[in-house]
């Protein structure tokens, strides 16, 4: 009797240390971003279809193409959210500083004939530059008032650029960086892939900027500023500075992806100034989730898809074939993102970020508000 006690005791045992401690599968979960990073580094090299996703094979001159651009700008939406999200600061002048390195870099290398690298450079530095001059303004002000007055910067910068002064921003046509003035390396379509990981680079470089941001003390006050600004200066601290700061690392940011969007479509567009190009950023940083870690990013990348496939699907025969009732709205790509953003909206309060977090509470049993937005340091 004893022994069968004793053979049943060691199976229960074995029974009960078979799956895998939680906190393992955590440590496990944490790497998915490793992986992610790795799957994208060797894209190029892979000839993989993905039907409905790409028109071509994963690593085709188009889908590369494609992917980049989803990835510059879900860096640019998670750079604008350092100000939206983890600041408070509702700015509507964002795109002035994406088109200031766009532009000034193409200047540099049309009108002072600068070599590529000595272009960007000095394009980068002017807007940051212009970052810290416009910010120190706009923030004299809060509230509706700070946003009117970066609306009323990038309205300015729009008409500039439309203007054509001294023929250096080529009106409302843009200017293109002829091929000759940049590395070989970076034109043609053999070199997409060099232009892929360029943009792969600079998301890589904008979560990194974020997240150390976030996780020092600046991004603390930051925090603190987003939440109660009058408590900050109770405890002696000036928020003024410390929101420049944001201000102009976000524009800085926002330089540097002008400058890679510069050189992924071959030139400098006007529509990059318009106050059209800051709402899609704030719609793709609302469209992730605002004020996390890998919201803003996911929703700059899935906004910016669904804005080149809606369109090619609007254009479709199998749209044309419909009825006239279904045909008009269908066609229209704003009309399909509208709805799209409407309702993740409704049924996805915070965003995409909080969807692992109601998908969890569900399994559960339980209401998904039961469980909180995780928070990292302190920040949601």
């Amino acid at each position: 009797m004893s022994t069968a006690t004793e053979t049943h005791d060691r199976t229960d045992g074995r029974s009960q240390a078979a799956p895998a401690p939680p906190g393992r599968s955590r440590q496990l979960l944490r790497w998915w971003p490793a992986a992610v990073l790795l799957v994208l580094v060797v894209a190029p090299y892979s000839a993989v279809p993905v039907p409905g996703l790409l028109d071509g094979p994963l690593g085709s001159a188009g889908s590369l193409q494609l992917i980049a651009t989803c990835l510059l700008f879900g860096a640019l939406a998670t750079g604008y959210d350092l100000l939206l999200g983890r600041t408070g600061l509702l700015s509507f002048g964002h795109a002035l500083y994406f088109a200031a390195g766009s532009y000034a870099t193409n200047v540099f290398l049309l009108e002072a004939g600068l070599p590529f690298a000595a272009a960007a450079v000095l394009g980068l530095c002017f807007g940051i530059a212009l970052a810290l001059v416009l910010g120190s303004v706009s923030l004299r002000v809060t509230g509706i008032g700070f946003s009117m007055v970066t609306l009323a910067f990038a309205q300015a910068g729009s008409i500039l650029v439309s203007r054509n002064p001294g023929g250096v921003t080529g009106g409302e046509e843009g200017r293109a960086a002829p091929a000759d003035l940049l590395p070989s390396w970076l034109v043609g379509i053999d070199n997409t892939a060099n232009l892929y990981w360029i943009a792969l680079a600079y998301l890589v470089l904008t979560l990194g900027v974020v997240h150390w941001a976030v996780r020092s003390p600046t991004g603390r006050v930051w925090e603190g500023i987003k939440e109660n600004e009058r408590r900050v200066e109770v405890l002696g601290l000036k928020p003024y500075g410390f929101k420049l700061t944001a201000f102009v690392v976000a524009g800085a940011l926002a330089a540097l992806g002008g400058i890679v969007h510069l050189i992924l479509t071959g030139g400098s567009t006007p529509q990059t100034t318009t106050s059209d190009f800051t709402l899609s950023l704030l719609v793709m940083v609302v469209l992730g989730g605002s004020g996390t870690r890998w919201g803003p990013m996911v929703g700059g990348i899935l906004y910016t898809w669904a804005d080149h496939r809606l369109g090619d699907l609007a254009g479709s025969g199998a749209v044309a074939d419909l009825p006239a009732v279904l045909r008009v709205p269908l066609s229209q790509p704003l009309f399909l993102l509208g709805v799209l953003f409407v309702a993740v909206v409704h049924l996805l309060p915070g965003g995409l970020a909080r969807l692992p977090s109601r998908l969890a509470a569900l399994r559960r049993g339980g209401p998904a508000e039961e469980i909180p937005p995780r928070k990292e340091n302190g920040n949601p």
